[in-house]
């Protein structure tokens, strides 16, 4: 695969599916947020807790140059949800919106963590 998908992200109310499957968590306190390790199998991701608005599910998408596929989204009808940002010394990512408009990330394939 080309560019594969890297990692999940699952924002919601609480941190449900980590004790529904059992997922081991690093609970990242500032941040309301979890990582979830792969293990041996799968890919891994992140829980989040989120306050506002409805809860949601993304996947991230590794890619060399994430603007360069936003501006293709663009060309080929998408929208772009949230421009290139960087975390320093975690990971380069963006959100992406189909023309449907279901939301994709892509994640710089740099990205420490992801």
């Amino acid at each position: 695969m080309a560019n594969p998908v890297v990692h999940f992200e699952i924002l919601g109310r609480d941190l449900f599916y980590g004790d529904l499957f059992g997922w081991e968590l690093n609970v990242l306190d500032q941040m309301n947020y979890a990582l979830v390790e792969a293990g041996e199998r799968g890919i891994g991701g992140g829980i989040g807790k989120t306050d506002e608005g409805a809860g949601h599910v993304t996947f991230y998408i590794e890619v060399d140059d994430p603007q360069a596929y936003l501006d293709r989204a663009e060309r080929l009808g998408g929208t772009t949800i949230m421009p290139v940002t960087v975390i320093p010394d975690m990971v380069t990512f963006a959100l992406v919106a189909d023309p449907e408009g279901h939301v994709v990330g892509v994640v710089k394939a740099e990205s420490p963590e992801l």
